[in-house]
């Protein structure tokens, strides 16, 4: 498929790498009427009377935007709000601050000491009960209290590895977190650290592009497995369309393979569960569920060719995706793979020079697409896609064909410059992105039924269409 380059906002890949912290995970800016408020104001805050002690802490991921990728010591930063200044002595809080002297009791309202009253002598009540009762249980012969101490129990025999209940996160947890491995990529120019999964015992591993592409040319990679080993790696092949690469490491076998499930029957609403390595954490387990499906996603990743517009068909989700989890896996409740993590929606922070972290709209490419990508990387070194042959504006809110490549798969098929595709099978196209996504789902030779109208949007027509292939290195 060919297409014009797209305008306007795009998402960002991973290939930024440039906060402090580990290898970010793409971020797709969400278009939003400003920008938003701070969530937690709490610089230059001067307390009312009666202050009121912060009962929200804020947690800020430090950043160094020089940096292109994030140093592998960097890590979460946990800081402590401002507390209000300290009230004097005399203030409405007794003792609360050291030489306080005792205040004259204040007037009491009838209202206020009434519900004061009443909590206190609800807890007279309660203690006189708890006293009446543990009086029967804990006195000894001669009246004296018996004491008790948790620290003194036993420690019970309780394995909470083997009494994971089938399908629960931690059964699914425990399958999946061996084969899945950070990988750290550093070059003279830049390095970080995003997120793989096993394909093989010898040590096939599939992620994304842009974290094997991340460090350019010549850089070096090192895996890290859920044992704590780490081994060397190097590129088998990679494909910038669809933002997937397969790597191999050196000297490693008896690796625990990820089993891959499919896509194609995933439903809205589903349970998903996305391991990874957000932050160079390694082996997060965060929760979910299928929110959408046929996201058309564009991105633009490290070592994309200008002429190819990389629009991802993209699995939608709400569990935690960060940066770092690029190339982690996304499995369902039976720890069988489903997507590969690659992008997560923002809300602007590329523009304040600030990574941004999970809102809750998270991407992954279908393991049905993935599945096909990488067993052509691994035989062949590179990748195809399905094309349809027509020319387009990806960002157009129509799929508009411009033009008709001559002897392609739509001019066989009679589709003219100037209509309007509008369906690929069932599956309804409201955009440029939307077709190619859809068109890229499929593989080159597919036979697919294309409905368009005419440049008014009447007389629906629907053909079928014989896909051709093209390379992902450059072929349109």
């Amino acid at each position: 498929m060919t297409e014009d380059s797209k305008e306007g906002a795009t998402p960002q890949p991973d290939n930024r790498h440039a906060a402090a912290g580990p290898h970010p995970t793409q971020q797709i800016p969400a278009v939003q009427p400003g920008q938003p408020d701070q969530a937690y104001p709490h610089s230059g805050y001067v307390p009312q009377q009666p202050p009121k002690p912060p009962s929200i802490w804020q947690q800020r991921v430090s950043s160094n935007p020089t940096q292109p990728f994030p140093g592998p010591e960097s890590g979460p930063e946990y800081t402590q709000p401002s507390f209000a200044p300290p009230v004097p002595p005399g203030g409405p809080y007794p003792g609360a601050a050291f030489g306080a002297q005792p205040q004259p009791e204040p007037a009491r309202r009838p209202v206020r000491t009434g519900l004061v009253v009443g909590a206190v002598a609800l807890a007279l009540v309660s203690g006189g009960v708890g006293g009446a009762v543990g009086s029967l249980v804990t006195r000894s012969d001669n009246g004296r209290a018996v004491v008790t101490n948790a620290l003194d129990a036993p420690k019970p025999n309780v394995s909470n590895v083997t009494n994971a209940p089938a399908g629960s996160t931690q059964a699914v947890a425990q399958k999946v977190l061996p084969s899945v491995v950070m990988i750290k990529v550093a070059s003279s120019r830049a390095q970080g650290e995003g997120s793989g999964v096993v394909l093989s015992s010898d040590g096939l591993i599939l992620t994304n592009n842009h974290v094997a592409s991340g460090g350019g040319a010549n850089a070096r990679m090192e895996v890290a497995f859920a044992d704590g080993t780490t081994a060397p790696a190097t590129l088998v092949g990679a494909d910038p369309v669809s933002d997937l690469a397969v790597i191999k490491v050196q000297g490693k076998d008896g690796l625990t393979p990820i089993e891959l499930g499919t896509s194609s029957n995933l439903a809205v609403g589903q349970s998903v569960i996305a391991i990874g390595s957000p932050l160079g954490l390694a082996g997060t387990v965060t929760t979910g569920i299928v929110s959408a499906l046929n996201r058309p996603v564009s991105t633009n990743g490290e070592g994309t060719p200008s002429q190819v517009q990389p629009v991802i068909d993209a699995i939608q989700t709400d569990a935690a995706i960060n940066p770092g989890n690029s190339g982690g896996a996304l499995v369902d409740g039976n720890g069988k793979l489903i997507g590969i993590n690659t992008a997560i929606a923002s809300l602007g922070g590329e523009a304040t020079g600030q990574q941004s972290g999970s809102i809750g709209l998270g991407f992954a490419i279908p393991v049905d697409q993935a599945r096909r990508v990488a067993d052509e990387l691994i035989k062949t070194g590179h990748a195809t896609y399905a094309q349809i042959g027509i020319k387009l504006r990806p960002q157009d809110t129509a799929a508009r064909v411009l033009e008709a490549t001559p002897d392609g798969p739509a001019s066989k098929a009679g589709i003219p410059a100037g209509s309007i595709i509008t369906k690929v099978d069932s599956r309804t196209i409201d955009s440029g992105d939307a077709l190619i996504a859809a068109v890229r789902s499929h593989q080159p030779g597919d036979k697919v039924k294309i409905t368009y109208t005419d440049e008014q949007g009447n007389n629906p027509k629907t053909v079928e269409v014989t896909l051709s292939g093209a390379p992902a290195d450059g072929g349109r």
